[in-house]
This record gives C-alpha cells, sequence and structure tokens, in this order.
C-alpha cells in the first residue's frame, strides 16, 4: 500500500506490486496468430533499475534481477558484457552510486523484504562492510559533498521513529552527527558543502512544509509553509549551496518547481505547467536541472541549463516514458531510462549534443515480440457523481465484437498511487492469454492535481470504490468485453479495493486477486512501522485514527463483511511483509471459506510487501492466471 508520495518524499509507501507475468494453462482461445508466451518467458525479461557513473566516465552501475535477484551490475560503455558488483542470492541489493574518485561503490539492501535498509559499501578487492550496522535500524543515503571528501547517510538507530543524519569521512568511514531530528521530519538533501538541510514537515497529506536546518547557526527555519492547504516539498540544492529547488502547489493545481535564493530568502518560479512536476534533481557537474514531469500518465523529463532555466534539448531517444536521468562529474555525458507498454526500462547512454543515446541494455526477453504486446492508453469515463475518471486501456490483440475478452479491472496501491503507462510483466501477459486490464486512476489518485488527489479523503472503501464500481458500466458498453466476465485485480491498497468490492459491491465482479492487500484498517492503522511516525498524524487525518474512528474502519474493512463476499478470490502475501501482516490475510482467507466460497491463498515466506524474487513472481503470477483461467474465463 503507498500512501502517496509528497512531492518525492515518502509517505507512508506502501508499494503497488505489479510485475511481471504468469504461465501457460488451459487458456483462452482468441481469433488471433499472436503465440502464448509462458510465465518463464515473460520473467527472463530483466529488470533493471539505477544509475551512476564511474569517476572516468568508462561504466555505469546498475541494478539487475537478471540472477533472479536485484545485484549491483557495472557494464562499459564501449560495451561487453556486464561485470557483477554483487553476488546475493537472497536479499535485493540496490546500487547507490560510485565514489566521486575511485571504484568503490555504495549500495543498499535490507533482509528478507523487511524494509529495514543498510548502507554498503563495496570496497575496491571486492570486501564489503556495513556503514550501519546494528539490529532494527533503518538506513538512506543522502549524497556526496561537491569535493567527494564526505558523505550522508541517516538512519533511525537513535529513535526508531526518526531518521538522524549522520556525516562519513569518504576515506576512513568515521562520522559524526549532522542533524539530530527531534522534530520527527523527513530528510530531504544535504547542501554540496555540507551546510543545509532541507527537511519536509507533514501535518496533512496537502499540508507540508519545507524547513531548512543551517549547520553553523544550528538553527532550522521554514523556507516554505503549507498553511491554506498546500504542499510543498524540497527538492535539491544548487551546486554552489547558495539555492533550493523545492515544489509547491501553492495558488495551483499542479505542482511547480520554485527557486529560494537562501541569502536573501526570495523565490522565483523556475517552471511552471498544466502538469505535475515530480521532482528536480541537479547534474553532477551543477551545470544542468533535471526537471520530472507526469504528464496524463505517462512520466517525461525536461532538462534546463541552470545558468537561465532555458530547455536543453535531450538526445535522439525511442519514444516513451523518461526516468531516472544522471549525469556524469563533467557533465558531458549522461544516462537515462526509456521504457513503453511494450518494452520494459532499458538504459540508455549519450554524450550530451553529440548524436542519439545509445542503449546498454536489453531487457525484453528476445524470445518475446514486442509487436505480440500491448499498447495503453488513456481514456476517461464519467462516474456515479459525475466526476471524470481517468485510466489505462488495454485491448488484448483479437478482441472484437465476435471474440469477447474477460476484463479485470486493475487497482492501483495507495491511497494516493497512479496507473502510469509502463511496462509490466503481469499486465503483458494477462493480455498475452486474453484479459483485457483497465488500469483505473480512481479519485484520489496522484498525478491530476490536488484536488483530484484529495477528493478521496475519509471516504476510502467508499467514493473512491464508487468510481471502480462505475468503471464496470464503461467496460461492458465496449463492444469487445464481456460483461459476464469482469474481475477486479490489485496490490496493496489496490488488493485492499479487490476485497472491499468483493464485500461492499457483491454482485458487480466476478472473481477477484488481492495481491499483499489490506483487509483490516484497525490493525494496519495499529501495526504501521515505527518509522513512518513523521507522518502518522497526516495517514490518520486521511484514512483514520483507530483510537477515535475503529467504528468507521470497520465498516470500511473487508474483514469485517466477509460474510458478503460470494465470488472466487486469491490472496497473495508476503510473510515477512511489515505493512500488511500475514495475519491480516490468514483471517479474511478463512472468514471468506466459510462461506462456501473457491478461496486460494499462495503465501511466499522470504517476500515482503512486494516481489523481489523472480522465482516468487513466477509461482504467483502462475496462479493469478490459473486461477482467472478457472473463474473468470471459464476455461
Amino acid at each position: 500500500m503507498r500512501i502517496s508520495r509528497l512531492h518525492g518524499l515518502p509517505v507512508a509507501a506502501l508499494l503497488l506490486v505489479a510485475c511481471a507475468g504468469t504461465p501457460a494453462g488451459p487458456a483462452r482461445e482468441t481469433a488471433t496468430t499472436v503465440p502464448r508466451y509462458t510465465i518463464e518467458q515473460f520473467m527472463d525479461t530483466e529488470r533493471v533499475t539505477g544509475a551512476s557513473f564511474s569517476p572516468d566516465r568508462s561504466m555505469v552501475a546498475f541494478s539487475s534481477n537478471r540472477s533472479g535477484v536485484f545485484n549491483v551490475y557495472a557494464q562499459r560503455i564501449a560495451g561487453g558484457e556486464a561485470t557483477a558488483l554483487t553476488s546475493s542470492t537472497d536479499d535485493a541489493v540496490y546500487s547507490l552510486g560510485f565514489f566521486p574518485t575511485d571504484g568503490r561503490l555504495l549500495y543498499t539492501s535490507d533482509q528478507g523484504g523487511n524494509e529495514l535498509n543498510h548502507v554498503f559499501v563495496r570496497e575496491l578487492d571486492g570486501s564489503v562492510r556495513d556503514l550501519t550496522p546494528g539490529e532494527k535500524l533503518k538506513a538512506a543515503f543522502h549524497g556526496f559533498s561537491a569535493d567527494g571528501t564526505r558523505f550522508w547517510i541517516s538512519t533511525n538507530e537513535r529513535d526508531a521513529r526518526f531518521y538522524d543524519v549522520y556525516e562519513h569521512d569518504a576515506a576512513t568511514y568515521e562520522r559524526r552527527l549532522l542533524y539530530r531530528n527531534d522534530d520527527g521530519v523527513f530528510i530531504g538533501s544535504v547542501s554540496p558543502d555540507g551546510r543545509y538541510v532541507s527537511l519536509s514537515r507533514v501535518r496533512l497529506r496537502n499540508e507540508t512544509d519545507v524547513l531548512l536546518f543551517d549547520r553553523e547557526t544550528g538553527t532550522t527555519r521554514v523556507v516554505a509553509s503549507g498553511d491554506g492547504n498546500v504542499a510543498n516539498g524540497p527538492a535539491a540544492f544548487s551546486a554552489d549551496s547558495r539555492v533550493l529547488y523545492y515544489t509547491t502547489d501553492r495558488d495551483h493545481e499542479f505542482d511547480y518547481l520554485v527557486r529560494r535564493d537562501l541569502a536573501t530568502g526570495t523565490d522565483s518560479t523556475v517552471l511552471k505547467l498544466q502538469w505535475g512536476i515530480t521532482g528536480a534533481s541537479r547534474s553532477r557537474g551543477g551545470k544542468y536541472l533535471v526537471v520530472g514531469v507526469n504528464e496524463d500518465s505517462r512520466m517525461t523529463l525536461r532538462l534546463l541549463r541552470e545558468s537561465d532555466y532555458a530547455e536543453v534539448p535531450l538526445p535522439a531517444l525511442p519514444a516513451g516514458a523518461l526516468t531516472g536521468l544522471v549525469f556524469s562529474a563533467d557533465d558531458s555525458r549522461l544516462a537515462l531510462y526509456v521504457n513503453d507498454s511494450r518494452n520494459p526500462n532499458d538504459l540508455y547512454v549519450a554524450e550530451l549534443g553529440g548524436g542519439p543515446a545509445r542503449p546498454l541494455t536489453r531487457a525484453l526477453n528476445a524470445a518475446i515480440d514486442p509487436s505480440h504486446l500491448v499498447d495503453g492508453r488513456v481514456v476517461r469515463f464519467t462516474s456515479y457523481d459525475g466526476l471524470t475518471i481517468p485510466g489505462v486501456l488495454y485491448r488484448p490483440q483479437g478482441a472484437s465484437a465476435a471474440s469477447k475478452a474477460p476484463m479485470l479491472v486493475m487497482v492501483h496501491g495507495g491511497p494516493g498511487g497512479q496507473a502510469m503507462i509502463s511496462y509490466r510483466g503481469l499486465v503483458q501477459y494477462l493480455l498475452n492469454h486474453g484479459y483485457a486490464i483497465f488500469d483505473i486512476n480512481n479519485r484520489g489518485s496522484s498525478g491530476y492535481g490536488k484536488t483530484f488527489y484529495a477528493a478521496d479523503d475519509r471516504c476510502h472503501g467508499e467514493c473512491d470504490l464508487g468510481d471502480v464500481v462505475a468503471a464496470k458500466g464503461f467496460l461492458t458498453g465496449l463492444d469487445w468485453v464481456d460483461p459476464a466476465r469482469v474481475g477486479i485485480i490489485g496490490g496493496s491498497y489496490g488488493g485492499y479495493m479487490v476485497a472491499a468490492a468483493l464485500a461492499f459491491s457483491p454482485e458487480t465482479f466476478d472473481a477477484g486477486v488481492n495481491i499483499f492487500g489490506v483487509t483490516n484498517w484497525v490493525r494496519t492503522l495499529e501495526s504501521i512501522p515505527p518509522w513512518w511516525e513523521a507522518q502518522r498524524k497526516a495517514l490518520y487525518a486521511e484514512l483514520g485514527d483507530p483510537a477515535v474512528d475503529g467504528e468507521r474502519l470497520r465498516r470500511i474493512s473487508p474483514l469485517f463483511h466477509a460474510g458478503n463476499i460470494k465470488r472466487p478470490l486469491i490472496v497473495l502475501q508476503g510473510a515477512n511483509d511489515p505493512r500488511v501482516l500475514q495475519v491480516e490475510s490468514d483471517e479474511i482467507v478463512e472468514a471468506v471459506r466459510r462461506n462456501g466460497v473457491p478461496v486460494e491463498y499462495v503465501v511466499f515466506p522470504d517476500e515482503g510487501h512486494g516481489f523481489v524474487r523472480r522465482e516468487n513472481e513466477i509461482q504467483g503470477y502462475r496462479a493469478i492466471r490459473e486461477f482467472l483461467d478457472r473463474h473468470l474465463a471459464g476455461s
């Protein structure tokens, strides 16, 4: 489940799981010559993320699950095979980046999906050191100083509820406390000279402050206030540490980018659009700003020259969503990711102003023909109260009025997540086996302005569920959709919506797929991890305080209404999930089975709130496809 992101800061980020595919098995026939691909073929598609240039610009480090578990690899830009820098067989490992002056590497990993990430350094000889040792602590990396002699890590070792910032010597790893967090704020970034720490204070989901700690004076001041229903978030410092960039939606429906001169305290607008700016980062050499823009469920990037904020053309790239742009130390070379519905994230590199970008990875399994996959397109419908609801619609190849497809309404994580146009193996696998999908952005989703974002506050499982139910009427009006075979699928908060739909509108959907979903809000909100303390008040204001609003929370919790569920259900659960405890899924499964309803239950002993192991994805998504074949497609 994901409780939104406030301008790049996680506000209880409960992860939506929607990754890869599922197997062959008894599949529904359609009037098409497109071959059926197996779950193993889809899962042989690589997932890659993160990028960091080596100091000499010759290599890029990134994370990949090509071994079956995420590890860190280094790829030479000149070509050749990537070299594995880590070799975990159990826990996912994610690259944080090379040191600025040598080939040492920082990375992060948790233990079995428990989300207690530590920060590790891989030395030049391949040995590994945990820079954040200890039990039950969680750590995050906040960058290097401009000269590369220092770096910053935050941990909650002193108080499990809050993160303090420590400054580490890049040569000896000795550390000292930079910022003690007694105020329950989120840590943003540290200025390149190490003087300032940007902070975010969450009062309510739509009222957030940006603050600035000054180590020279030992004081913290407010940069941008959230008074008056304003959400602000720190983005990046300038290379000379004299400017803080932040996002705000003050007097505007969408977030825009602002420049604060730290000496004078004056603000000026850098970029303001009719879509939301998701954040900004500074190039390593300090010449450019990289700005993310969410344009109607597709991520794009704007590259601005920092001296005058003029837009700089990006190198020629394939069509698709753009994410994760980083620069080499001298700002001459860049790396970024491109993906679309048919093609997963591929890493590209280019010389700025020096021709088209070149791919470093080919993530899609070569055995899968992209022309056999399906593009998503944004469509809109009118919901029960007249509100316009967007979503991404996928029509399987071969679906027609003469060969109608079963339909799945897919609900993203959240509340506050968003269905985006991007490659997801599970989606394409189900499409390949004849299932249509509508990935709905019900009210409360991000990306469509702050009014739409706040439209589900204190009515979760009610007004947002109404959009999901209303979507069926829109979808069954399409002549290629079979109105007698409409199911619902979702992960995390989307999994909650699956269970809620089956419990509170039991005649609407013909089958449900709940992936790591909440079913008892009272327990979930009482057992949230301690490191969410900084947004507990905002979380309770949005969903309800279990000590005060228990009656309402029980009213919207499917577990307490499981007797209403009469349609087949499958539940997937990670045993190490710190957000949705396994007992929740145990109880809903037991309750629904008492109804005499077909229920399937798959528990993964080595996963948390989401999949990190390929073998588990294969097992889980195979179970989903076979369940749908039995209970929705009717084969």
